[in-house]
């Protein structure tokens, strides 16, 4: 019988790079291709096993296909705005698959070519400012993602076309963008939701899945909750928590945490290449004391058996404004005189909201703290501390 022991330190960061990447072109970052194609072997058995991704190696670039178990809000495109963004996204790609690799084309004939592929009720319009904003943004993706390069331009480059519908713009094709979208087992048509599609995408992979949605979602979520009494996939943790501990522990840089109503990875130092909170935004600062007022001043007689807390919104903004009293002092010059009580609300609610520490209940309207908020406070040093009451 041969032992698992885990993976060397350049097999761990191989993984990690794959998981934190969207994809690896060969010509950009040569090195982590390397890494990669070295040990293409050991990767490819522990993905297959433990996750059920498609692997592809491709000369040009490597690619893990990283399919969530639940779509969730913050997994989308951050710089897109609205629906049309990603129908535009979509069209663009499209556009590009009908041209030959490394063919140019103008601005003009791309927007020629998205008004008949764009599949909205309503048609796009060039000369309004929001089509045209939206399209800009799409098109800074495109070339940020290096599934398109621009050649040339008028003075003000893509961006110009927010001004005037008349700026012109060269651009070509890359070969990667024949491979961004994911394809699929059948088509897209055959599907009327997104469960469908996800469901289909299993299809292909019918063994230990619920193993692999764990694991999907241990890599892929900030946190892993209990959400009823039968779940099963927090129940297959509890269940093999030595087993998934160790092999999380001995094929990753993370530690597995394990509690009553949650289970999450842990860094136990960070590290620049992997995202992880708090990092170094100035909001990460506030949220952190946000996380701290949360177990001073709430009752836990008030937490339900899954170990949330639920607030009115007044509630939340009351705590908002008793955390900028206590703890301003240190944040920022943004949170500490620019920001309005707000705009303070809405940025921590919208960082937390993206790493799982709370959610709004759409039924009822009401903010839910969730268990993960128990696990992270943030304090002064207490010479800071010191030196500020003194202040004072």
């Amino acid at each position: 019988m041969v032992l698992e022991i885990g993976f060397n330190a350049e097999q761990e960061e191989a993984l990690m790079i794959l998981f934190e990447q969207y994809w690896v072109l060969r010509k950009k970052d040569p090195e982590s291709y390397r890494v990669i194609r070295e040990n293409e072997k050991a990767l490819k058995r522990y993905i297959s096993e433990k996750f059920g991704y498609a692997f592809i190696i491709h000369k040009d670039f490597i690619k893990l296909e990283k399919v969530p178990v639940e779509p969730k809000t913050w997994m989308g495109l951050r710089d897109f705005q609205e629906p049309r963004d990603y129908a535009l996204f979509c069209c663009g790609l499209a556009y590009m698959e009908n041209r030959s690799i490394e063919d140019q084309f103008l601005l003009s004939e791309l927007t020629e070519a998205l008004t008949e592929l764009f599949p909205g009720l309503f048609s796009l319009d060039w000369t309004n400012y929001q089509h045209r904003l939206s399209l800009v943004r799409v098109i800074k993706k495109l070339v940020e993602l290096d599934l398109l390069q621009e050649i040339d331009s008028d003075t003000g480059g893509v961006e110009g076309f927010a001004l005037t519908d008349n700026q012109e713009v060269l651009f070509q094709s890359t070969i990667y963008s024949r491979y961004f979208m994911r394809t699929h087992a059948r088509s897209l048509k055959e599907t009327q939701s997104i469960e469908e599609i996800l469901k289909m995408d299993w299809e292909r992979d019918q063994e230990d899945q619920r193993r692999k949605r764990v694991y999907r979602q241990l890599l892929l979520e900030p946190v892993l909750y209990r959400e009823s009494e039968e779940d099963l996939l927090f129940d297959y943790i509890r269940r093999f928590r030595n087993r998934v501990r160790e092999d999380i522990e001995t094929h990753t840089p993370y530690e597995l945490q394990i509690t009553k109503n949650m289970a999450m990875l842990t860094l136990p130092e960070q590290k620049q290449q992997l995202e992880s909170f708090p990092d170094r935004k100035a909001v990460s600062s506030v949220s952190l004391h946000f996380l701290t007022m949360i177990q001073e001043k709430l009752d836990h007689r008030e937490v339900d058996p899954f170990g949330e807390i639920r607030l009115t919104q007044a509630q939340f903004e009351q705590m908002i404004q008793e955390m900028r009293k206590k703890y301003q002092h240190g944040w920022s010059s943004e949170y500490r005189e620019k920001s309005t009580l707000q705009k303070i609300a809405e940025d921590v609610f919208r960082q937390l909201d993206e790493w799982s520490f709370l959610k709004k209940e759409e039924q009822t309207g009401l903010i839910v703290l969730r268990p993960a908020m128990s696990q992270m406070i943030g304090q002064y040093p207490a010479d800071f501390a010191k030196s500020v009451e003194e202040e004072s």
